[in-house]
Parts: C-alpha cells; sequence; structure tokens
C-alpha cells in the first residue's frame, strides 16, 4: 500500500479507532462463546466437552499475542486465524443446534435443561456471527483502522453513521464523513443481536451477497431456536 497522502493522514486521524480498536471487547465475547458452549447439556456435545473451548482459546491466545492491547497489526495468517475462531464458534454451535432439534422433537427428553440450552445456542449464535461481521466487513478491524477510504474493501454492511452527514448538526457530528467514523465491535455485536432478534435488518443493512447470505443463515437458526423453545413451552403447558 502507498504511503498515505496528507489529507488521508488527516483522514486517518479522526478516526473512531485511530489508535487500533481495543481487543477487551471481541476477547471477552469469545471467552463468553466458550463457556456458553462447555455448559451445553451432553447430549448436544459431538465432541469432549472442552475440545472445542480449547480450540477457541488457543486461536485467541494467538490473536492476542499478535495484539495485546489495540487491533494495530495484522497477517495474513493472524486475520486467517480470527476468521477460523468466528467460524468454529458458529459451525460448533449450529451442530448443537441441529442435535437441539432432535432432543426437542423426543417426548422422552426432560424439557427444562433443553430449554436452558437453547437460550445458550441463542447467545452464542449471537457472538459467534458478531466475530465474523467484525472480520469481514471492509477488510476487517484493522484496515478499518489504518487505511485509507479510497483504498479500503468494499462495505459489506451500510451502518446509519454512513448516510448521516447531511443529517441535523449534533446527529451528523458522529457520521462516517465528518467525524470519520468507523464500525467497531460493538456495532457488530448490536448488528448480530438485533438480527437475531428481528430475523432480518433493522437500522444496518447487508450490502454485499456474502452479507445477505450470512444473515439469512443467522436469522434462521435465531428463528428455528426461537420457535422450538415456543413450541416446547407450549407443549410443557397442554401436557
Amino acid at each position: 500500500m502507498d504511503e498515505p497522502s496528507e489529507p488521508q493522514k488527516h483522514e486517518l486521524s479522526q478516526r473512531r479507532s485511530a489508535n487500533g480498536e481495543n481487543r477487551v471487547p471481541p476477547a471477552a465475547a469469545v471467552i463468553v462463546a466458550g463457556l456458553t458452549y462447555a455448559l451445553l447439556p451432553g447430549s448436544l456435545l459431538f465432541a469432549p466437552r472442552f475440545v472445542i473451548p480449547a480450540v477457541e482459546v488457543a486461536l485467541l491466545v494467538a490473536l492476542v499475542a499478535t495484539n495485546p492491547r489495540r487491533m494495530t497489526r495484522e497477517t495474513r495468517w493472524s486475520r486467517l486465524a480470527s476468521i477460523v475462531l468466528a467460524s468454529v464458534v458458529i459451525v460448533s454451535n449450529l451442530v448443537a443446534l441441529g442435535m437441539l432439534v432432535q432432543a426437542l422433537t423426543e417426548k422422552s427428553t426432560p424439557g427444562g435443561p433443553l430449554l436452558v440450552a437453547a437460550m445458550q445456542v441463542w447467545l452464542t449464535n449471537v457472538i459467534g456471527f458478531a466475530l465474523l461481521f467484525w472480520e469481514l466487513d471492509r477488510g476487517g478491524p484493522v484496515a478499518r483502522k489504518a487505511v485509507p477510504r479510497d483504498q479500503m474493501e468494499p462495505a459489506d454492511w451500510r451502518f446509519s453513521h454512513d448516510e448521516n452527514a447531511d443529517a441535523i448538526t449534533e446527529v451528523a457530528a458522529t457520521s462516517s464523513e465528518v467525524a470519520g467514523w468507523v464500525p467497531t465491535f460493538v456495532d457488530f455485536l448490536y448488528l448480530s443481536l438485533t438480527n437475531s432478534s428481528a430475523f432480518s435488518p433493522t437500522d444496518t443493512m447487508p450490502l454485499s451477497p456474502r452479507a445477505k447470505m450470512l444473515m439469512g443463515v443467522q436469522a434462521t437458526a435465531a428463528l428455528l431456536t426461537s420457535l422450538l423453545v415456543i413450541a416446547r413451552a407450549v407443549g410443557s403447558l397442554t401436557t
């Protein structure tokens, strides 16, 4: 990448994450996802209980070693490890969801623990997709900090901040154009939460085919989990 020009350097200095995005929120999310998976009932685990959490922790340790406090450095391997980490969270959780569907359809299976497990699966669904969205959009967290906008990868999502420049002054003050706003992990966590709750985009629109596919898979998984919980709860009330 060429050396940024003076206007580009000024733009980069105004970025919301100009000093590098904080490592703590995504690291904490990975830990929560690992603990939540480890606490699932044994009937929803396809491997020994701590294998998946151990893989997640090992990948997280490698990523933290690269950027202990702030997301300022990236290699091809560190970005790949970050994407693999999010994918492990998502895929293992989708497998647990499939096993949950099977378990909830068996009348002999106690409903209480499985209803709690459904909430654990839903929570992990939110975290896993938030991590993947965060890593994919505009080249990832390091690129969103360090790359001038005219050299950045095309956006996968359009946030409300990206179109507020012509709004009233106090709203425009935090827009992408005026304040150099770029999304951080908390923004993608909120995106993931709303997509898992409303089963559709809310204030953030998917732009790329991969963003639409991922949001569709996430919304379908969240909807299925919610329907199973409702169906089992209604069934327990009528028996």
